[in-house]
């Protein structure tokens, strides 16, 4: 037991035996390293299967877009005659009916417009060209906004 009390004392009185802990001349990083600049990401052209298929879905929406406001000027009048009626009455019942008419053509086009976005979901992911997917998807979006806002209309007539 003594000789471990005086080989520990040894070891705590002993003053430069052990190297710094610092860091040394050889261990500073000196110089610099620039990052290589990176090529611009050109996308992928669209490919002319999606093409073809964006324009069809356009084309749908577009048709479904004129036959919605076909059938929104001849729903006017019918909710026009209801305004004010009786919840339940004949006249309330015939605008609830158009109107839900209007509801399903305003459908066709939302099924195109979540195809269009299947379709610009995929060209980004892919890395793929979107722009002109993206402009068609703007077009066919703000078509349904217009749609809703006078389905709205028609509804708030309604209940007047």
């Amino acid at each position: 037991m003594l000789a471990v009390v005086l080989l520990a004392s040894g070891c705590a009185s002993a003053q430069g035996d052990y190297p710094s802990l610092a860091v040394r001349e050889n261990e500073r990083v000196t110089g610099s390293l620039d990052a290589p600049t990176a090529p611009p990401f050109v996308p992928a052209p669209a490919t002319p299967a999606t093409l073809e298929s964006l324009g069809e879905l356009t084309a749908t929406a577009s048709m479904a877009h004129q036959a919605f406001l076909a059938e929104a000027n001849a729903v006017t009048p019918v909710v026009s005659r209801a305004s004010g009626s009786a919840v339940g009455s004949d006249a309330w019942a015939q605008a609830q009916v158009a109107i839900a008419g209007l509801e399903s053509r305003r459908s066709v086009a939302m099924i195109a417009l979540a195809d269009i976005d299947r379709l610009y979901v995929d060209a980004v992911t892919n890395g793929s060209e979107a722009g002109q997917i993206a402009d068609s998807r703007a077009i066919v979006s703000n078509q349904i906004g217009e749609q809703d806002a006078q389905i709205a209309a028609l509804l708030g007539r309604l209940t007047q």
